[in-house]
């Protein structure tokens, strides 16, 4: 596989907040394991934050990549032949999106702790799918990888 003219590759890590949570959750279990001793406790502390750290860290980071002639968002593999304009979203736009302005349709990769996102629009007419929704940190920077890598496919 040749690798697109851009690189791209974002980790849309979980907010700081959320660590803080698990960690709280711990806190709960061990609370409500006290009554059955001191090593209860601690393995309700122990076990009740890695579990709820696991949660967060498999749901609060997917990744988005251009590599080669594909956009990889979370699970999801398309090729860029098969995509068409990038509109970058502010955070005004991309909060309509998710809303009222969102198709049933579309392919979302959502996350409510990035204000920003990319909207791309698939051209395959084989799928059934009008646009992809990437919420991103970077919409500029990402549209522009997938724009080269289109490009660099096109010349292939």
């Amino acid at each position: 596989m040749q690798l697109s003219a851009a690189p791209y590759e974002e980790r849309l890590t979980a907010p700081r907040s959320w660590w803080l949570v698990s960690f709280l959750v711990g806190v709960s279990m061990a609370l409500i394991l006290l009554p059955f001793g001191t090593l209860p406790l601690l393995g309700g502390l122990v076990g009740g934050t890695a579990a709820a750290a696991v949660v967060a860290s498999s749901y609060g980071s997917p990744r988005i990549r251009v590599v080669g002639d594909s956009l990889i968002a979370g699970e999801a593999k398309i090729p860029v032949t098969a995509l068409g304009d990038a509109e970058v979203l502010d955070a005004e736009e991309a909060r309509a999106w998710r809303t009222h302005k969102a198709d049933t349709r579309a392919f979302l990769l959502l996350r409510s702790y990035i204000p920003t996102a990319l909207k791309v629009e698939v051209t395959d007419p084989q799928d059934p799918t009008p646009y992809l929704y990437l919420s991103t940190r970077e919409p500029e920077r990402l549209a522009r990888a997938i724009e080269a890598a289109r490009e660099a496919a096109a010349q292939a």
